[in-house]
């Protein structure tokens, strides 16, 4: 847990400009580009110190960070750059830093057994970009023939269609769902979202977490590559 708020605490120093620490040592084989080694390198900066440091720094991180937010005017809110999705308005990008932070509270709060955060406008959010990447999961993770359309109910504290149809080799998202789509995934808005973002693989559901009508062995090929946030 400690490391999950370090990992927040780091990016927020990143981008108020504060100097990122050297990582002492080799770098961890889990470390694959130079965003990760400075993610590794916050939180191996934090280890040796006490839990409860770590969360008074968290605090006061984020009051600098609103404050400067607050500060922007709409026009740098629109300005292009640097973001982990491509470059996009900053806008786009702090929409990706609300999308993190959110999992990353969630991850907490299922370590800590204790739910809650759920059906707000953070969960809108997260479910918006995960629905969103299942047009690249279907297209270009399972590569069905085009025409092959797949539907996700999802139920529970935040319910909503996502839907993909294939055309011209690849998955697009579609906004209207068919009505008898190739396969129909039935699940809990938060094992779609915890699927997407590799808190969870297919295999760990329970055996009626998922109701699959239609193609079963489609629908077993896209719960298994959902993961597409690593």
């Amino acid at each position: 847990m400690k490391d999950q708020l370090s990992h927040v605490i780091g990016i927020e120093r990143t981008l108020l400009g504060d100097p990122v620490p050297s990582l002492e040592g080799p770098v961890p084989a889990h470390v694959h580009n130079a965003v990760g080694e400075m993610n590794e390198a916050w939180i191996a900066a934090r280890r040796p110190r006490p839990g409860e440091e770590v969360l008074a720094e968290l605090r006061t991180i984020t009051a600098r960070r609103l404050a400067q937010l607050r500060a922007m005017t709409p026009e740098e809110f629109e300005v292009v750059g640097w973001s982990p999705v491509g470059d996009v308005p900053y806008r786009e990008f702090m929409e990706v830093r609300v999308f993190d932070c959110w999992v990353h509270e969630q991850d907490i709060r299922q370590a800590l057994g204790r739910p809650g955060g759920r059906g707000g406008p953070g969960e809108a959010g997260v479910l918006q970009r995960v629905g969103d990447a299942m047009g690249y999961v279907v297209g270009h993770n399972v590569k069905p023939p085009d025409g092959t359309t797949v539907v996700f109910d999802l139920t529970g504290a935040a319910q909503r269609v996502v839907a993909v149809e294939m055309l011209g080799g690849r998955g697009r998202s579609v906004v209207e769902a068919p009505s008898d789509p190739t396969v129909r995934l039935r699940l809990d808005s938060q094992d779609f979202w915890r699927l997407g973002c590799g808190r969870e693989m297919a295999e760990d559901l329970a055996p009626d977490a998922v109701v699959v009508e239609g193609d079963a062995d489609l629908g077993r090929r896209v719960l298994g590559s959902m993961n597409f946030m690593f």
